[in-house]
């Protein structure tokens, strides 16, 4: 049975129950899994030091910074509105008195990252070459990673406030003029202006066909659909523009886009503290010098004659710590 879910939904993950195991299945870890018998330094190593060739953890780090923590933590949430009060004497000192006094009610929340992680069942009959564990272990952090991204653009849209726009052919529509209007309202929400923009593969595709279908100074505008995100992000006012083309797995037969039409602006910043004023954040936990170190560990496990378990673990928690100024523009 448990086959037969796994050939028909590939996107299922089976709990891993102990028994009845099938080569290339893809099972939810359990707490089995994590004896420090079966733990392997080297494939941990090489974990620590793997990249994913497409790249996912830039798209990742993108959206959703990491900030190092313990596994339980405390996160700032502020008080917005206290960051930007202003009055025109009101740091002004009368003679023989103090200095004004202002207070800050920002909150302390505590938290905790949760452990996460995946198990594949290997066929030994059915692996070849000297690193083929490896080479699952890199399919376990693929996985895992482009779960967290999904994870991270499902808590963006959560927050966002969303308008419907359309750039398709013969839409006479404006692109970056609706992005840009929209980041100053964004602006104006939050105090602080998104400073990171993202395009999904479509939405991207229906920028170029806005300008590239405009008949009026047709040279001009096909200059603007020309732009690179680079060069977008200049024109937009913003620090960083990026593309995401990720797909995922969505039925036995069919891959869908992640963010597909869906154009994100947020603020965000590398190599950030529990405190600073940015939209979203991807806390992680290291484990300790005693575990090796490092923010994943790998487990190998023989469990019968012929079938190898193989675990990857993290700890993290992807949170909105501010949802003012998270914009969102469905395309169609």
């Amino acid at each position: 049975m448990n086959s037969q879910l796994q050939t028909t939904t590939p996107n299922l993950i089976l709990p891993d129950r102990g028994s009845g195991y099938e080569p290339g299945q893809v099972l939810f870890a359990n707490n089995s899994r994590f004896l420090e018998t079966y733990f392997s330094e080297p494939l941990t190593n090489y974990a620590v030091g793997w990249r994913d060739p497409s790249d996912i953890q830039a798209s990742l780090q993108f959206i959703a910074p990491v900030v190092p923590v313990g596994r339980r933590f405390e996160w700032k949430q502020a008080a917005n509105a206290e960051e930007f009060l202003s009055e025109v004497s009101d740091d002004e000192r009368a003679i023989g008195s103090d200095f004004k006094r202002v207070e800050y009610t920002a909150a302390d929340v505590t938290d905790k990252t949760l452990n996460k992680g995946l198990t594949y069942i290997a066929d030994l009959d059915n692996v070849s070459g000297p690193n083929w564990q490896n080479d699952k272990v890199a399919k376990l952090l693929r996985r895992l990673y482009r779960s967290e991204f999904r994870r991270g653009i499902t808590a963006l849209s959560a927050a966002a406030t969303n308008h419907a726009v359309t750039w398709s052919t013969g839409s006479n529509a404006n692109p970056d003029n609706d992005v840009l209007t929209d980041l100053i309202a964004a602006t104006t929400a939050s105090g602080i202006r998104p400073n990171r923009v993202l395009y999904g593969d479509t939405a991207w595709h229906n920028r170029h066909l806005a300008y590239e279908n405009v008949t009026s100074t047709a040279t001009a505008f096909a200059n603007i659909a020309a732009l690179t995100p680079e060069q977008l992000a200049a024109r937009l006012m913003v620090d960083k523009v990026r593309i995401s083309t990720e797909r995922y797995q969505s039925s036995a037969s069919a891959k869908s886009e992640i963010v597909s039409n869906l154009v994100f602006a947020f603020f965000a910043e590398d190599g950030v503290d529990t405190e600073d004023p940015s939209n979203i954040k991807r806390f992680v936990s290291s484990f300790s010098a005693e575990q090796g170190g490092g923010l994943v560990r790998v487990y190998m496990q023989q469990i019968s004659a012929k079938l190898v378990a193989l675990t990857v673990e993290h700890y993290s928690k992807i949170i909105v710590t501010y949802a003012g100024g998270i914009r969102q523009w469905t395309i169609s």
